[in-house]
């Protein structure tokens, strides 16, 4: 895992459209990383909204959702490089999120088991 990007949440980053995009500069992925995510989440979004470096401390454009989300923002002020290393893992926040996206829960308890 040395080489992977794993957002604070869990999120494999190398899988993520906008990560995708961003770390190409592609233009076309931007395009249709907006189009399925406006589709999906019933909002309009523009392809220039489609940037990302990776959530955690230190990556320097995110996507918009990220600048408001409160487990990025958790994780930042604890310094963690995701929650699997925290010692109040797994959280509420992380249980609700957990629902939509069990393969981050893998991924994170996969991650603390290494610790």
């Amino acid at each position: 895992m040395s080489n992977e990007v794993i957002a604070i949440c869990g999120l494999h980053c190398h899988e993520c459209g906008a990560y995708i995009a961003t770390q190409n500069d592609d233009d076309a992925k931007r395009t249709e990383v907006a189009a399925m995510w406006s589709k999906m989440f019933d909002v309009e979004i523009a392809p220039q909204a489609i940037n990302c470096d990776g959530c955690s401390p230190g990556g320097e454009r995110v996507f918009q959702h990220c600048t408001v989300c409160d487990i990025r923002k958790c994780g930042i002020e604890r310094g963690l490089a995701n929650c699997a290393h925290c010692g109040d893992y797994v959280c509420e926040k992380l249980e609700s999120f957990f629902e939509m996206a069990p393969d981050n829960r893998a991924r994170l308890d996969a991650i603390r088991e290494g610790l």
